[in-house]
């Protein structure tokens, strides 16, 4: 409610003029994701979601919510054993929901009832996948959702013969649970036993099929529904792709390929040839924010580990349903440091010169990212009494939205499940979306204070 005071002929008259709030783009994704965590946390409560019919605590059922909307994949219960098939529907509507997105999913259900998205919710929509602009954002959103449902139709169907042999009927529902899970990200499985809990796909190192199958599914979705776009628009004619595909595609590259030599020569050196190859490829893929793991993480080199942190950081790419500081961000502060090495004014790729507010936004990205994940393993290890190394593998792996675990997750205090919660929320949200949902009145100044110059390096 606002209140005008106008002066008429020496009297003040108080007019009460009543509007109606907005909130902005940022404010509706933040809540949007909020109010469905909350609802899936409540839901995973009810003795109904449990295979023992036991109500469970707020804070796991919260912990396990989060992760699944954020398609995180880090578990407090192992999700085949503890909960039921009611439980392991809600978490795999809530990774669907998480990976798509909240406005996407909002928009989807909007176009099926026949309503007209306004010009507000386009705005929303276009900050919510990451479009460059308003135009054709409904035509857009359609796209991203026949892809999702194609490609995650395509895997389901692909891993059934394997499924299907081992479990039987029960293989069609894991097939498609493992599909939605691999594609968004997520890395919930329903592998666990009473006897073996959280095995993730350990029990598949050498299947090529399933390892083939997964990895492909965790690489279209993490290249971004934009980059899908231009490839279905313009096919194999990479030139006329938009110079952000050409950099997502480069540097997607460049991430799948040199760890996984690194892995192949030195962590899995002593596996036979075909595992050897399946499980270098896999954690390369895997560490981009996916969250399954077909080899015991723990056991790998201290080097491996430090490589895995570094690709569970980056992440995907923008406008997918990966997390991280996504593969631009690196992409744009590697590019102008070459820029600065070269004594140039400008970064560049593919004769393309680069705004200097993007290098700002991905220096502010990644300053957030770093001291988030720092701060949050330093008050684990506090906390806990736990080596910081390997809380930086759970919390890198918890703002990056991936998953990854060296085994600790299930055993931490309430107040390190808060504070990965924490951390996997707005890693899935983003920091700069955070901040302009906070400060949505800040404005640019049209002046400028005196300029002076500062020694750096």
């Amino acid at each position: 409610m606002n209140i005008d005071i106008i002066y008429v002929k020496g009297y003040m008259m108080e007019t009460v003029i009543k509007k109606k709030r907005h909130f902005s783009s940022f404010q509706t994704i933040i809540l949007g994701f909020m109010g469905v965590i909350l609802l899936g946390t409540l839901l995973l409560m009810m003795p109904v979601s449990s295979a023992d019919k036991v109500v469970t605590p707020f804070n796991e059922a919260l912990f396990t919510a989060t992760s699944a909307v954020c398609v995180t994949g880090l578990i407090v219960q192992d999700t085949a054993t503890y909960w039921s098939t009611f439980g392991q529907v809600i978490i795999i509507l809530l990774i669907q929901i998480g990976g798509l997105g909240v406005v996407t999913v909002a928009a989807a259900l909007q176009l099926l009832s026949g309503r007209k998205i306004s010009l507000m919710q386009r705005s929303t929509m276009q900050e919510a996948i990451s479009a460059q602009n308003v135009g054709g954002i409904v035509k857009l959103t359609g796209f991203v959702l026949k892809a999702t449902f194609l490609f995650e139709l395509l895997g389901a169907f692909a891993m059934m013969p394997v499924f299907c042999k081992d479990f039987g009927a029960k293989g069609i529902w894991m097939a498609f649970f493992h599909s939605i899970s691999a594609f968004c990200n997520a890395g919930f499985d329903l592998l666990g036993k009473p006897d073996a809990l959280f095995p993730s796909l350990t029990g598949y190192i050498g299947n090529p099929l399933l390892n083939i199958v997964i990895m492909l599914l965790i690489i279209l979705g993490g290249l971004g529904f934009l980059t899908w776009e231009d490839v279905y628009s313009n096919k194999h004619h990479f030139s006329k792709y938009r110079m952000q595909s050409k950099v997502i595609f480069v540097t997607t590259g460049i991430l799948l390929v040199v760890p996984a030599v690194f892995f192949f020569l030195y962590d899995f050196a002593d596996m036979p040839m075909g595992e050897r190859i399946l499980s270098s490829l896999f954690q390369s893929v895997t560490a981009r924010t996916a969250g399954f793991n077909t080899a015991n993480l723990a056991e790998m080199t201290g080097v491996g580990q430090a490589i895995m942190i570094v690709l569970m950081l980056i992440g995907g790419s923008p406008g997918s349903t990966a997390g991280g500081m996504k593969t631009t961000t690196i992409a744009v502060l590697v590019a102008n440091a070459f820029a600065t090495f070269g004594r140039k004014d400008d970064a560049e790729f593919f004769k393309r010169r680069i705004d200097g507010t993007v290098v700002k936004n991905a220096s502010t990205i990644l300053m957030m990212y770093v001291s988030l994940f720092v701060t949050g393993a330093c008050i684990i290890s506090v906390v806990e009494g736990l080596p910081l190394s390997d809380c930086l593998f759970e919390t890198g792996s918890a703002v990056a939205t991936v998953g990854l675990t060296l085994g600790m997750t299930p055993d931490l205090g309430i107040v390190s499940q808060i504070v990965l919660i924490v951390l996997m929320f707005l890693g899935r949200v983003g920091g700069l979306t955070l901040i302009y949902a906070a400060l949505p009145g800040v404005n640019r100044k049209l002046s400028k204070l005196p300029q002076e110059r500062i020694t750096v390096g």
